[in-house]
């Protein structure tokens, strides 16, 4: 069991605390979507795609690793954070007013001058975005689970309420942006009111310097341009519409990866990095997340694959068809993204940001190759495509970085853990072809529910009859029984 000045608590608790506000975000995020994504349009979605890219990556050089070493580093005391903190504001509104300004030549690049207001909006979001790192990185460190969770489910609710009521006031992609201001300002005065970090006139920069990774930093670049280059490339070369349709498939097929996955992988970091000198440990743990993570995202795939279209009809209407095949696409490499973007945290708990970096270097350049060929070549399905096997050989090499070259263990051993995975896989998809015969045709929201019920119903019996064949369910009842860890 880990203790730290507060509370002692295990990853299966603080797992099941994040859980279930995560789950219950997803319900309230996916209600919500489906409302805006029936009054707005594909291209209100692009131009707010466009600018996400851009305030995202403001934020990562805002960042700079800071978040993740504040949780890492143990010795920090109040004083240093007090300057880091003080730090982050100056770099707030710095970049602020550097993204405002960015955005009238963004425009003209867009050919689009709707950017420049866009742009001066979410530098506000920008803003509190970048405050609310220490705060945040703060109740982690401190494992307050329980009160970022409430406040996940809070933030969830009255951003989005804004923005449908806004929405139907036809103000189009200023609900979108307003939601993400509101969203992030909710998040840095609930967090700092927790924390009460003390701001300075003057920061002493020895504290900065004791948490700047700048291999830290690097990796969050690279990995920024490897989430984001479709969405910068479909925009320029294929305009708002498309990159709307994209981008809504995108977004549903992330949503295994960051509510599998981010139920665990916030939780892993600030709790393995107890015994970040304790190889052995952490592997013998870790291993344990991945097979849930991969048995978990093998059948989310699959159900994904087979289901796309009504997936889309039901979330979005039939008017964002052309969402189905990037969709499609995308979803078979939902078991890689599920399973890798647990990987981070690890590198981090093992002290090891130089091959985090090398990793991220290797995997942007393997998606930037495949998202220039997909633009070059095709429409947004092929880009589609392109990004799909990108996803898949970077989980080849992040996890070839993690457990040969990081943690000094057989990545052959590793791999050869996913063949009962792998056969369940199978079984899965043989039973989402057959799914065929047993659907109806249907083109109103009831039969295609219906069509999704059943094929749910197939494959989830095939999934679990899988995991009592290849004894695969042991995995669960595992995680459930797991034992506290160790001080």
């Amino acid at each position: 069991m880990i203790k730290n000045d507060v509370k002692n608590i295990s990853i299966k608790k603080a797992a099941f605390i994040n859980a279930a506000a995560n789950y219950s975000c997803v319900i309230l995020q996916l209600g919500f979507s489906a409302v805006l994504a029936r009054i707005l349009l594909p291209e209100d979605y692009g131009v707010i795609g466009v600018m996400t890219v851009f305030t995202t990556f403001f934020s990562v050089l805002a960042n700079m690793g800071i978040g993740t070493a504040v949780i890492q580093n143990k010795e920090l005391s109040d004083y240093d954070v007090s300057n880091i903190f003080t730090f982050n504001l100056y770099v707030a509104v710095g970049l602020s007013i550097i993204f405002a300004i960015f955005s009238v030549p963004l425009s003209k690049f867009y050919g689009n001058s709707v950017y420049i207001p866009i742009g001066c909006l979410l530098s506000v979001s920008l803003f509190f975005s970048t405050m609310n790192m220490v705060p945040n990185a703060l109740l982690m460190k401190e494992k307050k689970f329980v009160r970022i969770g409430l406040r996940m489910i809070t933030t969830t609710v009255v951003s989005s309420g804004i923005a449908i009521v806004l929405a139907k006031l036809g103000l189009k992609y200023y609900a979108l942006a307003a939601q993400s201001i509101i969203q992030v300002m909710v998040n840095f005065i609930w967090n700092y009111s927790s924390t009460r970090i003390k701001l300075r006139i003057k920061c002493d920069f020895g504290s900065v310097k004791k948490i700047f990774s700048s291999y830290q930093f690097a990796f969050n670049v690279f990995n920024y341009f490897a989430r984001n280059a479709d969405n910068l490339l479909v925009a320029k070369f294929m305009g708002d519409t498309q990159l709307g349709y994209y981008d809504k498939a995108y977004k549903l097929a992330l949503y295994p990866e960051q509510n599998l996955t981010h139920v665990i992988t916030p939780v892993i970091h600030p709790i393995l990095s107890e015994y970040q000198d304790d190889k052995a440990y952490i592997y013998e743990n870790y291993m344990k997340i991945v097979k849930i993570l991969s048995l978990l995202g093998l059948f989310v795939g699959a159900y994904m694959y087979f289901a796309s279209y009504e997936i889309i009809c039901m979330m979005f209407g039939e008017h964002w068809a052309a969402a189905i095949p990037c969709l499609a696409m995308l979803s078979l490499s939902v078991w890689a993204q599920v399973v890798n973007s647990s990987s981070g945290a690890i590198f981090q708990s093992l002290g090891n940001t130089k091959n985090l970096f090398i990793t991220g270097v290797l995997s942007s350049s393997t998606t930037l190759i495949g998202i220039v060929l997909g633009i070059v070549f095709g429409d947004i399905s092929t880009v589609a495509r392109n990004a799909m096997i990108s996803y898949n050989i970077n989980f080849m090499i992040s996890y070839f970085m993690l457990i040969k070259m990081t943690f000094g263990f057989s990545f052959l051993k590793f791999l050869k853990s996913f063949i009962p995975d792998v056969c369940i896989a199978v079984m899965v998809c043989i039973a989402g072809f057959l799914t065929r015969y047993a659907t109806i045709d249907a083109t109103n929201i009831v039969g295609i529910t219906i069509n999704a019920v059943i094929k749910l119903a197939i494959m989830g019996g095939v999934y679990v009859i899988g995991l009592i064949l290849f004894r695969q369910y042991k995995y669960f009842i595992e995680i459930i029984h797991i034992k506290k860890y160790r001080k």
